[in-house]
């Protein structure tokens, strides 16, 4: 049974944008992934040491896979696409983050469903809301939209700005048309 799932891709090294397309493509073509939407990109602040901003952007998506299990293909992505491990928020090639996955709660070492962050971060709660602002979050039991509001004052000093990526769009268009 297909589940929907929103995925968060971010990248702050090298060509950001071409990064974020290289992702997109490798979990497009894995067939396991069909992208239905897909946000505008965003340049934001890093959270964590200081470093070069990141692009990010969400995604939804449809599934056969079991969270586990898509949680391997994006390791494997993220691997294949040239990211290694450094130090805790340090600067990425490329990171996708799980942020839901249907109204599934999963609490485990490697795998913690909703992203627990979510609420936390403009640089999600910006472009989910643009593309998922009515659902709801299965644990707060709020939705997206009502998240976002309300942290607008308290993430204030996280600066999200919506960019413009001609080539990006274009490639992302011909995947929302599927």
């Amino acid at each position: 049974m297909k589940e929907t799932v929103y995925l968060s891709l971010g990248s702050n090294i090298g060509n950001r944008a071409e990064n974020i397309i290289s992702a997109f493509s490798f979990l497009q073509s894995s067939l396991f992934l069909n992208i239905k939407k897909i946000s505008s990109f965003y340049e934001t602040s890093p959270v964590g040491p200081s470093q070069k901003s990141f692009y990010n952007i969400v995604t939804e998506a449809q599934t056969d896979l079991k969270p586990d299990d898509l949680l391997l293909l994006i390791k494997q992505a993220e691997y294949i696409l040239g990211r290694r491990k450094t130090i805790r928020w340090g600067p990425r090639v490329v990171d996708i983050d799980i942020l839901f996955f249907g109204k599934k709660i999963i609490d485990k070492v490697n795998l913690t469903i909703p992203h627990k962050e979510v609420q936390n971060r403009l640089f999600v709660l910006v472009p989910l809301d643009e593309i998922a602002g009515s659902f709801v979050h299965p644990v707060l039991r709020r939705k997206i939209r009502t998240i976002l509001y309300d942290k607008l004052l308290t993430l204030k000093c996280q600066k999200v700005k919506i960019i413009r990526i001609n080539i990006a769009k274009r490639c992302l268009k011909n995947w929302n048309k599927r």
